[in-house]
């Protein structure tokens, strides 16, 4: 690719895995996830840092992108240093070695009739 597609640094101000589900697990389980697409020609090596309302960030979560590829991070199984506790507010930071496109994605399945929520990570100018 010519020119890289993506940024190296973005944010994801809401987060919020719900504590419920419905429906067969794992396709129904609610979730938060960040969408990560590597669009170059090498491995992107990402880092989540997640922030909360009422203590210090968890993290750095870290996950490799292979290139030009993409994957999809579900919140509720990130585990080291420690998970993303559930019901709780949060938001997220992810910096990456490589240019990324961000996106996410929340399934809440609390009742039968789901919602899912998605829209792009903000990025700043680089």
């Amino acid at each position: 690719m010519d020119k890289p597609i993506g940024r190296t640094r973005c944010a994801i101000a809401e987060g919020y895995i719900p504590g419920g589900s419905n429906g067969p697990e794992p396709q129904m389980t609610s979730h938060e996830t960040a969408c990560l697409l590597n669009a170059s020609d090498r491995d992107a090596q990402v880092a989540i840092t997640v922030y909360f309302s009422d203590r210090d960030p968890a993290g750095p979560y870290r996950v490799t992108v292979p290139a030009r590829r993409t994957r999809h991070v579900r919140f509720n199984d990130l585990t080291e240093p420690e998970p993303i506790p559930r019901d709780t507010d949060y938001a997220s930071v992810i910096e990456s070695d490589a240019p990324i496109v961000v996106q996410h994605t929340r399934l809440d399945s609390r009742q039968a009739e789901n919602a899912l929520l998605s829209t792009i990570a903000y990025t700043d100018r680089e």
